[in-house]
């Protein structure tokens, strides 16, 4: 596969730049509800109307960022979005028998971490006019 960065020639709009940065803002404001209460950062994540709003725009504008650095980023945050939901079901899968929920609370406890982890080193990246890597 290609590396992103060394296809991504054209520079974006500045606005597409500052809708990627509140589309990381959005992810990390549902993500970080979850360490402000009693749910866990992960379905925080996934089931905060501002993470769903987020990925509902990267979608829309997706096709915006195509041959630019931004592209990457997009696909990022979607990736992010649909891997934490797809560990959530193995979690429940497990939480559905008494033996293993300690291994669902402690796959939960993970996923909300990689998911913190994906938006900081995302927006990081995003704040040095950077793709992310394959």
């Amino acid at each position: 596969m290609n590396d992103v960065s060394t296809n991504s020639t054209a520079q974006p709009d500045q606005g597409l730049i500052t809708l990627t940065h509140v589309v990381y803002g959005l992810h990390a404001f549902s993500a970080l509800t979850g360490l402000a209460s009693a749910a866990f950062v992960v379905t925080a994540f996934l089931s905060g109307w501002p993470s769903i709003l987020a990925v509902i725009i990267n979608y829309v504008k997706r096709g915006e960022t195509r041959g630019t650095y931004l592209e990457s980023h997009f696909r990022w945050q979607i990736r992010t979005f649909w891997f934490a939901l797809l560990w959530v079901v193995v979690c429940w899968l497990f939480a559905i028998t008494l033996i293993g929920i300690p291994v669902a609370i402690a796959l939960a406890l993970g996923i909300g971490l990689w998911v913190l982890y994906r938006i900081a080193r995302g927006w990081i990246t995003l704040s040095s006019n950077q793709a992310m890597p394959n």
